[in-house]
């Protein structure tokens, strides 16, 4: 067994432990929000609202499960429901909704760079943007210009 497999195999202090399960945590509890948010950003982009049968029939849930989200994140102050008329986004759901996009952007021109396909670096990058700390971001975007340069 080599150095870094007796690193990789050791039980690592409990409070570095217990840090990395709050991250993990923390990043799921973000998660969702920002799943919504860039959603519902992307509908109101292609078609000038945000419905919650459109965000239900997208997600795969239904509709009463969004009608839940949707009063979290109004209470959040990141929506605006109007009646008949839907969902928007206030400026600071707007703002989240282009962090979580750009993110993704990132791990997953990442995933492509490293030569995963176009499908699947899609799909793997859905999961990861929310779980990838900004130093690994950093990391990711100057492989990124190096393999362009």
């Amino acid at each position: 067994m080599t150095k870094d497999d007796e690193l990789l195999n050791r039980l690592v202090d409990p409070s570095i432990h217990m840090e990395g399960f709050q991250q993990v945590r923390e990043a799921h509890r973000q998660e969702l929000i920002e799943d919504y948010v860039e959603l519902i950003s992307d509908l109101i982009r292609d078609g000038g609202e945000a419905r919650q049968v459109d965000i239900a029939a997208r997600i795969g849930v239904a509709q009463p499960t969004v009608a839940k989200m949707l009063k979290r994140l109004a209470a959040a102050g990141l929506i605006v429901q109007r009646p008949y008329r839907g969902v928007f986004l206030t400026p600071e759901g707007e703002a989240l909704a282009e962090a979580s996009r750009a993110r993704h952007h990132v791990v997953e021109t990442f995933l492509l760079t490293l030569g995963v396909d176009a499908d699947t670096a899609r799909r793997d990058a859905e999961g990861m943007e929310h779980h990838v700390s900004e130093a690994t971001l950093a990391v990711f975007r100057r492989f990124i210009a190096s393999r362009q340069a």
